[in-house]
């Protein structure tokens, strides 16, 4: 293929812009891009109010110990009265909506050597995938040491993950070992609870709606609200306290509002507050050191909705030091303890309970109940959003391995023609376009690397935060996000280059003029027009690149790199 000849080229150098001309146009081309970038920044932002700021409830006392009247001087088991015996059963239950079925392991501890009726407990499982034999040891130990017939389940979670479990079933689940329970003989059918953490807080209340019986619950770290509302929360709060840059902050709220609807992921917006789940006396414990769990809008909450049922037998108590499973240091370690007295005041609460006796000590004590910020009620699924992220991230991932094949092709074809000799151009870019695009392509792919790696270092700080640890100094979880918005800036100010110097070559090549059939079939057919002559000359004069290959190397690239530029818009990057 031939080149441009002299004469052209020292044509076209006669013609090449001023910088002041370069700059006239380049300002309005990056202040249309700004202005796009910034538009959907804007568009996709979520409202949310935080306030109202650091709320408290006051407690009574900060003695948490849990007495009762015992006018009839009854003998009142304790914590370690009994030895305590195990064995184990197994059951199956079905989950209705696939026809699953899961075979599960039982292990049920009793007090030896006592006779007649006993209450009973059944323990349900936090998030993950808890088993009978390594969940719950030390307080169903305690329970049972105190007289109480215990059951620890394999977590009902037939072929679902932690993103679709299915609460309905799991409730179904474990009243069927609630069942279980009332049919040994040395149980009381009449005096069975429920112990339950955390995420199944929402199974308790699709359970105690159902069966009516169940006598009582121990409610540890309950997450009461919606799972949308609860960890969007939690998301939000943490994010802020271990010092996230507000902008890191801004992606709770995008994220929170996705529609899970649309994944066939339906537990967002499960409506669990209802009187029902209240109506028995309850039990919650809460930790101070708790950085998952709303506890002043919780705890109000859950009173709100059992004094709604006619219940005012509601024990709160908050442990300091505690954290979300009540318990001292860091969650990742294992055999951390339970927080001091908790076990003490949990027993005495269920035996005092169970024997029918009228509670003497303050309902609500222990440490003051705080809480940073508001739950996000405001906060609800947006389908038009959810739809644009799924677009927009999913064409910038497609652009991006696209592109990133063809320069590995590229490269590949680079090599065969060194090792052959070739002379022939691989990608034949013209007028400085290919080390231009390297140039670009590379620091936009290099902010997007910033961007991912200040958002996976705030998530560890918030993991390192859940599991008990202590917050660090913020750094780059803090200092990132201006950087990325200011590197951001920086690489839309260079493709408006980019484009502006294609506007100025196309000019040159007299392109921009008003076009017609003949000049439009020859800027087709990528030739020129020679006017000295009016005949076509058998030359490429290319825009771009001497080669398909590289035009459409470039195209695809500028078009995977303004996806990311739109990726960043998304999360708020452009929020200045």
């Amino acid at each position: 293929m031939s080149c441009v000849s002299n004469q052209d080229q020292s044509a076209e150098s006669s013609k090449v812009w001023s910088w002041s001309k370069r700059l006239t146009l380049s300002l309005p081309i990056f202040i249309i891009f700004i202005a796009l970038l910034t538009s959907v920044s804007n568009a996709t932002a979520v409202p949310w109010n935080n306030n109202p700021i650091d709320q408290s409830m006051e407690t009574v006392d900060s003695d948490t110990s849990v007495n009762f009247a015992n006018p009839q001087q009854l003998s009142l088991a304790q914590r370690g009265s009994y030895n305590v015996v195990e064995r184990r059963a197994t059951i199956d239950v079905k989950q209705s909506a696939t026809g699953a079925t899961q075979h599960i392991h039982i292990l049920i501890r009793e007090p030896q050597g006592i006779r007649g009726k006993l209450p009973g407990i059944v323990f349900m499982h936090g998030a993950g995938y808890g088993t009978a034999e390594d969940s719950f040891g030390d307080v169903a130990s305690d329970l049972s040491s105190a007289g109480f017939v215990s059951a620890v389940i394999d977590k009902p979670v037939w072929n679902t993950s932690d993103a679709n479990r299915d609460y309905p079933a799991s409730a179904k689940a474990y009243d069927k070992v609630i069942d279980y329970l009332r049919q040994l003989s040395n149980v009381d059918a009449s005096n069975v609870g429920i112990y339950a953490t955390s995420e199944s807080t929402w199974i308790s209340s699709y359970l105690l709606q159902s069966d009516h019986a169940v006598a009582f619950q121990i409610l540890l770290s309950p997450m009461v609200h919606s799972p949308r509302h609860s960890l969007g929360f939690l998301a939000a709060q943490d994010f802020a306290m271990v010092g996230a840059n507000p902008g890191y902050q801004s992606i709770v709220r995008r994220l929170f509002s996705a529609d899970l609807d649309l994944f066939g992921l339906h537990n967002m917006d499960i409506n669990t507050l209802k009187p029902a789940a209240y109506a028995i006396p309850t039990f919650v414990a809460y930790g101070a050191k708790d950085v998952m769990t709303a506890q002043v809008d919780g705890a109000q909450t859950i009173m709100k909705l059992a004094h709604e049922a006619n219940n005012w037998n509601v024990t709160i108590r908050n442990y300091p030091l505690a954290n979300h499973v009540l318990r001292l240091g860091d969650e990742a370690q294992t055999n951390t303890p339970l927080v001091d007295s908790y076990e003490n005041d949990m027993v005495d609460w269920a035996v005092g309970v169970t024997h029918g006796l009228k509670q003497t000590s303050q309902l609500v004590t222990g440490a003051t109940i705080t809480q940073s910020i508001a739950v996000p009620f405001d906060l609800k699924s947006r389908p038009t959003l959810t739809v644009y992220m799924l677009v927009i991230h999913g064409a910038a991932l497609i652009f991006i391995l696209t592109t990133i094949i063809m320069w590995i092709v590229a490269l590949i074809r680079k090599f065969r023609s060194l090792l052959r000799r070739d002379s022939r151009h691989i990608l034949g870019f013209t007028h400085g376009f290919g080390g231009i695009l390297i140039l670009i392509t590379g620091t936009t792919l290099a902010t997007l690397v910033l961007f991912f790696s200040g958002l996976a270092q705030v998530v560890y700080a918030v993991v390192k935060l859940v599991w008990g640890g202590a917050p660090e100094t913020a750094g780059m979880i803090y200092w990132s996000w201006p950087v990325i918005q200011i590197v951001s800036t920086l690489v839309v100010w260079a493709w408006s280059r980019v484009f502006a110097r294609l506007i100025e070559v196309a000019s040159i090549r007299g392109l921009l003029k008003i076009p017609t059939l003949a000049t439009i079939r020859d800027f087709l057919l990528k030739r020129h027009r020679d006017n000295r002559h009016d005949q076509i000359k058998d030359q490429t004069l290319p825009v771009i690149s001497y080669t398909r290959f590289g035009k459409a190397l470039f195209v695809n690239t500028t078009i995977a790199m303004f996806c990311v530029l739109l990726l960043f818009a998304f999360w708020g990057l452009f929020i200045y």
